[in-house]
């Protein structure tokens, strides 16, 4: 969740419980410039959800030792020891032996359906990505604290060299930029090119994304963050141009189905239904209790 977007989580503390009873666990994963803990963000979603589902177990990952290491690694941190730490984390937690639910918040979603593909135990059962940018982005128009150092120098290194080594292993964001312009993505992304079967086609991520019961993808029609917004139901732009758009299920990634989601989408299929796209009208991460409550509450029963 971006830091920017925290006061569209406030309008979450309002509304009435439904006094759902459930025994699925959920994993919440924060987004860039955001922490675990953050009672205006991530605290404030975990209490609403524990309010909203009796009993439920919450689990709002904490990437390092603290909330300020938390919050650095969301910029600094390899994406890839991101996500064997959360790997290691689920394992150990006799609470999600079982199976849980996860939900990711802008780029933690991406990161969530990594540790779908590459651990699938303890087993993922629906993943809720709210925002998250499957393709990538092509573009930081409203980074958290967009007057900061920090977001002035990330846009410097991603325009200067997104795929050198060093800029790849040291900035998160690098790690799922999406240049279709240059094949030195495919080659030198040390991220989203693997989980998205750009190298090779793995049959183990396929076939433990296509073991989830839902793969949930919001998108905000308003969203100044994301870009493109299209990343946020899969699509991107298509290759080697940045202006004209394509669908997942106009991409080489659904029509060779490398990830299983054209299976996962398919009518004719017994996994037919486990792809579901949600839209909201608002900006990025801004959406009320009671559109969560209707649209992606009953995920979480």
């Amino acid at each position: 969740l971006f830091a920017s977007s925290l006061s569209g989580c406030l309008l979450l503390l309002c509304g009435s419980s439904w006094g759902i009873n459930a025994s699925v666990p959920l994993v919440i994963w924060h987004g860039m410039g955001d922490s675990c803990c953050n009672p205006l963000s991530m605290g404030a979603m975990k209490k609403m959800v524990e309010e909203e589902v009796l009993g439920i177990y919450v689990l709002s990952l904490m990437i390092g030792k603290s909330v300020v290491q938390d919050t650095e690694n969301s910029f600094f941190m390899d994406v890839n020891e991101q996500v064997s730490f959360v790997c290691d984390q689920l394992a150990q937690d006799p609470k999600l032996k079982g199976g849980y639910n996860a939900m990711g918040f802008s780029q933690g979603s991406q990161f969530l359906r990594a540790v779908v593909q590459r651990c699938p135990d303890p087993p993922m059962k629906n993943l809720i990505s709210v925002g998250g940018q499957h393709q990538g982005v092509f573009g930081l128009p409203h980074c958290p604290g967009e007057s900061s150092h920090i977001c002035d120098w990330i846009r410097k290194m991603l325009n200067s060299g997104a795929y050198t080594d060093a800029i790849q292993k040291h900035l998160v964001q690098a790690q799922y930029w999406h240049d279709p312009l240059d094949d030195l993505y495919k080659k030198h992304s040390l991220f989203l090119a693997d989980i998205n079967q750009e190298w090779v086609v793995n049959e183990t991520y396929k076939k433990n994304l296509m073991s989830l019961n839902k793969f949930v993808m919001v998108k905000f029609l308003q969203d100044t963050m994301v870009d493109p917004v299209d990343s946020e139901w899969f699509g991107f732009y298509k290759p080697g141009q940045a202006k004209e758009l394509e669908t997942l299920q106009e991409s080489a990634i659904y029509t060779e189905d490398r990830l299983g989601l054209a299976e996962m989408d398919s009518a004719e299929m017994d996994s037919a239904g486990k792809l579901v796209f949600l839209a909201t009208d608002g900006d990025h991460l801004q959406f009320t209790r009671e559109w969560f409550n209707d649209n992606l509450l009953p995920y979480l029963r």
